[in-house]
């Protein structure tokens, strides 16, 4: 076993380890909304990422169809959270189209599918104790892309954290940093990740991202008849058998 290999397991060891301590809330509710909202405020006041109005805390698309908001949970606080678009063909909504149109809308016109992870926001002194809170929250863009087997999950970033989304996530650059980019006080990159081409090489390296389909299920569920979400969710990663990533994925 190399260096490498050593501190990696370690570093999922210890993911693991917070894991424990975490469940995942689907909002729905209002009042779940209210507090979304105010870690919102309290991360892009922090960021100014972008204008702290009432209509960029919670706006129209949190209540998407295919939109998915999450609170993440530490011992019942709530440290993060973040919006999953399941953006498809027939489905364009999505925030990293509005800022880059011709790139999302190539994916789609090929006729792929894809997760689209925005809003994220994490308790700006809470992330300064916890630097685990990305990979936390970012798990559920990893359970969505398994739950409606799309082709890529993008990530629509400040170039700052650009080589983090390349060395967690095999995340390719699609268009590089630009500047002006529409509502945004910040430049952006987009990137996506080929979950068809990495996704079982992204769970064997980080097995807290493991997921069962029972966790997928209840996590992204939603039947024909309007139901709330379970209130809370638990990982299921620690519990998932020896060598079973959960989603049958391409070596």
């Amino acid at each position: 076993m190399n260096l490498h290999t050593s501190v990696t397991e370690s570093f999922s060891a210890k993911l693991m380890e917070i894991l424990d301590h975490v469940e995942y809330r689907r909002v729905e509710s209002s009042e779940d909304m209210e507090e979304v909202a105010r870690i919102r405020y309290k991360a892009y006041k922090m960021a100014d990422i972008l204008p702290l109005s009432g209509t960029q805390l919670i706006d129209d698309v949190d209540f998407d169809p295919q939109a998915y908001v999450f609170g993440v949970y530490y011992d019942e606080q709530l440290i993060s959270t973040v919006r999953m678009h399941h953006v498809t063909p027939d489905h364009r909504v999505s925030s990293s189209r509005d800022i880059f149109p011709a790139e999302i809308d190539a994916f789609l016109d090929a006729g792929m599918s894809l997760i689209d992870p925005v809003r994220f926001a994490a308790d700006p002194a809470i992330m300064k104790e916890m630097p685990a809170i990305p990979y936390l929250t970012l798990r559920i863009a990893i359970m969505a892309a398994a739950y409606f087997d799309t082709d890529r999950v993008l990530q629509l970033v400040s170039p700052q954290h650009a080589a983090f989304y390349k060395r967690v996530f095999y995340a390719q650059t699609i268009v590089p940093p630009t500047r002006n980019c529409g509502k945004y006080n910040i430049d952006l990159t987009l990137m996506a990740t080929d979950t068809k081409d990495v996704g079982r090489k992204l769970l064997t390296r980080f097995p807290f991202f493991i997921s069962s389909p029972s966790e997928r299920r209840m996590m992204f569920s939603r039947g024909e008849v309007s139901t709330l979400p379970p209130l809370t969710i638990l990982p299921t990663a620690r519990y998932m058998p020896a060598g079973d990533l959960g989603v049958d994925l391409p070596l």
